[in-house]
């Protein structure tokens, strides 16, 4: 699937790279987005994510390689190496992805009553129709920009839409444009009237303008929406494409035509009526482009009395920020070379697209046409959870596994608001990494608070791009009277767990909530993830101390369940990964199964080797980067390593030890990375309620045993997909359907030959 050359010099190479490993990732959202056999506003959305995982992907990745030094990294590559091999694929992925977004997926949504359109497309009706909307709710919103050779650039945010025009002034033989006097490289007065230094100008000629190009950017506004809708309309069969339309002022299928919606992009209409903007000058050429800047650092850890502003600061200097790429639509080639100019981009840079920029934010924006999409998934309720009960009471009886997003994410805001509002409740701790926009979480901790609760949030303010939105949380929890911690120096939070107190028969009881994923109702939606709810003692006493150690001083801690990072999770891996070695025989091999979004720790790398050569089966579902080789003889011959992309994105963290039959398993936030395992506060903790492990066992095997989205590693760095020989199996179909059977066994529906008697309320 990549190319054969992602071994570096390095001889003995046990590695692949981190970076191509994570192309190698978005490459196969690619494949999905390529599937002809999926409907277009499926193939739209992974076409989209691919987009905008590269955005991130150079704001940090390319940015943080472009500033470090030419050593080797553990693939053997040099940096220089290293570039060009991104460059190369990275504009191999996005002509294949753009081909198929205009080509395929565009054609495709027209075909299903879907037109996005672009300017040449536009019929006589639409253009009259998109110029009077744009005169009357666009031009109003723009300001243009002028670029002055001998002065800064204007401000350009990174990943913000601008349309660029190059202006010449119209022909007049008295009057100076206004800019001129502002713009124009002079070597004298004389020069801009058209004369020899020296020469006299002739009494009664009016002075002879020089043609001179200008510059100016215009950035796309936020609002209104990226796509202006246009009326309504009736497609007759009859009718040719470029038949005149035939606009309806409503839906209403009528008995002769089809209906169909078309809109435009709002970066069209700036590009096509700019010109209002310049009187006195004529749009030669333009160009709409957007620019990746350098995301890759951080916040000054030692600003602790006003951490916020130092985190402010950070927001502010991004926008100011080395630019790493240029992206943008076929255009003025002058207005490019001028831009990169200025802003020292060279050739390798520069990155033209033949659709639309940040197609992602179109996708979002369109509601409805479910004809187009995959039929959405249903979301069950857990069985445990009953209305009839508090949730303390579901807790207290036994441990409760939930699975996202096949099962319902409300018991989760269910806990949140219960203790909000429950009088025995005195108080709740928890973390915060992402949270949605409007938190029902967030709304619940102000609640409680406002009710007079000792409500404790640490608010990770250095979750990146969500930095903005933390700080706005924060905010808002302070007013309300909760205790807002901004995480540890140099550490990152990322642990997801809740600490529930609640009076119970003349004593504290705890509650404890344990996740892979975040806080997120609308993540909670999209994601794949495991969270546990316990009342547990040993469990809600190491939750305490964690707690402690996160908002207080405390030192280390030892602790009885729960493991954490950086202190102790990779070292418990290590150990585990040992005993598993220790424990295998010929004729009883070990085995390791572990599902991370990423594996890129060379101590934990080598660890499976090593576990591979003393013949323990290792298994490892890895969807994102994987730096292990597989299927290396005498290197790791026993371990195999698969990808699942499919409907939801698959985000838990799982670990699994056989145990010489005394299998243990375990859930965690953490994945395999240096950076988790070192650089974060993460957290690990058991399942041990023997049927909730038996459980995910299963489900774990499940991944396994995907031979419909699932890709497969080889020794060569190639991940080729899984075809199914034999009968199917899809694990996200297995899991939604055991959600489905979970929820029935508690709610049956009726049994085929029975009838349900609907009685009239009296």
């Amino acid at each position: 699937m990549n190319d054969s050359g992602d071994f570096g010099s390095n001889s003995s190479q046990v590695f692949y790279n981190r970076e191509l490993s994570w192309i190698d990732f978005n490459e196969r959202v690619l494949g999905e987005g390529l599937r002809r056999e999926l409907p277009p506003l499926e193939r739209f959305k992974y076409l989209s994510i691919v987009a905008s995982n590269f955005d991130e992907f150079f704001m940090v990745r390319v940015a943080a390689i472009k500033r470090s030094g030419d050593e080797q990294d553990p693939s053997g590559f040099s940096r220089a190496e290293l570039l060009e091999k991104i460059y190369r694929r990275v504009r191999s992925i996005a002509e294949r992805q753009y081909g198929a977004l205009v080509n395929e997926v565009f054609p495709e949504l027209a075909k299903g009553g879907l037109s996005i359109t672009r300017p040449r497309e536009w019929s006589d009706s639409q253009s009259g129709y998109l110029e009077s909307l744009f005169a009357r709710e666009v031009f109003p919103l723009l300001t243009p920009l002028r670029v002055e050779e001998d002065d800064p650039l204007p401000s350009i945010e990174s990943n913000s839409l601008y349309a660029a025009f190059l202006l010449e002034p119209e022909e007049s033989s008295a009057e100076l444009h206004y800019s001129e006097l502002h713009s124009l490289e002079l070597h004298s007065v004389e020069s801009l009237l058209g004369e020899t230094p020296g020469e006299e100008t002739s009494a009664g000629n009016p002075p002879k303008l020089v043609p001179v190009e200008h510059i100016s950017i215009i950035r796309i506004p936020q609002v209104p929406d990226r796509i202006a809708w246009l009326p309504w309309e009736t497609r007759f069969p009859d009718e040719t494409s470029s038949a005149e339309t035939k606009f309806s002022s409503n839906a209403e299928t009528s008995a002769e035509g089809i209906d169909h919606t078309s809109c435009a992009l709002l970066e069209d209409l700036v590009e096509t009526w700019g010109a209002y903007l310049y009187p006195g000058y004529t749009v030669a050429e333009s160009l709409v482009f957007k620019l990746n800047r350098d995301a890759d650092f951080s916040v000054d850890e030692q600003r602790d009395e006003d951490f916020i502003e130092a985190m402010a600061e950070v927001l502010e200097g991004r926008e100011r920020s080395k630019t790493i790429r240029m992206v943008y639509s076929p255009g003025s080639k002058k207005i490019r070379d001028i831009l990169a100019r200025r802003l020292s981009l060279d050739d390798e840079d520069l990155f033209e697209v033949s659709g639309p920029l940040n197609p992602e934010k179109i996708y979002d924006l369109i509601r409805g046409f479910d004809h187009l999409r995959e039929k959405s998934w249903k979301i069950y309720s857990h069985p445990a959870f009953s209305e009839d009960q508090s949730i303390w009471d579901c807790i207290s009886q036994k441990d409760v596994l939930l699975h996202l997003p096949y099962q319902s994410f409300d018991p989760v805001i269910r806990l949140f608001q219960e203790a909000a509002v429950d009088p025995a409740v005195a108080a709740i701790k928890t973390t915060l990494y992402r949270t949605s926009g409007d938190s029902p979480i967030v709304r619940a901790l102000e609640q409680a608070s406002l009710a007079g609760k000792h409500v404790t949030a640490v608010v990770e303010l250095k979750a990146r791009f969500d930095e903005g939105r933390n700080i706005s949380w924060a905010n808002r929890l302070e007013k309300a009277g909760v205790i807002v911690v901004y995480g540890l120096a140099r550490l990152k939070i990322h642990a997801k767990v809740t600490l529930v107190m609640r009076k119970e028969y003349n004593r504290i009881k705890r509650y404890v909530h344990l996740s892979t994923g975040n806080y997120n109702d609308k993540t909670a939606k999209l994601y794949e993830d495991v969270s546990l709810f316990t009342s547990r003692e040993d469990i809600a006493y190491d939750a305490g101390l964690l707690f402690n150690m996160i908002t207080g001083y405390s030192a280390v801690q030892p602790m009885g369940r729960l493991v954490i990072a950086p202190t102790a999770l990779k070292s418990r891996l290590l150990e585990l990964i040992t005993r598993e070695i220790n424990r295998s025989s010929p004729e009883s091999p070990g085995k390791i199964m572990i599902k991370v979004n990423s594996l890129a720790d060379e101590g934990i790398i080598k660890a499976l080797y090593k576990a591979s050569q003393a013949g323990v089966k290792v298994f490892l579902n890895v969807r994102g980067i994987c730096m292990l080789v597989p299927g290396v003889k005498g290197l790791s011959d026993n371990i195999r390593v698969v990808s699942i992309i499919d409907h939801y994105l698959e985000h838990s963290r799982i670990y699994y030890f056989a145990n010489g039959g005394a299998e243990e398993l375990c859930l965690a936030s953490s994945d395999l990375m240096t950076r988790n395992l070192e650089r974060r506060v993460e957290l690990m903790f058991p399942v041990l309620q023997e049927d909730l492990k038996k459980l995910l066992i299963e489900n774990l095997s499940a991944c396994f045993k995907d031979n419909c989205q699932s890709w497969l590693l080889d020794s060569e760095g190639s991940w080729k997909r899984l075809e199914s020989s034999g009968e199917p199996f899809r694990a996200q179909t297995y899991f939604h359907s055991q959600a489905a059977k979970a929820q029935a066994q508690v709610h049956p529906g009726p049994a085929r030959g029975e009838f349900v008697v609907r009685r009239s309320k009296t």
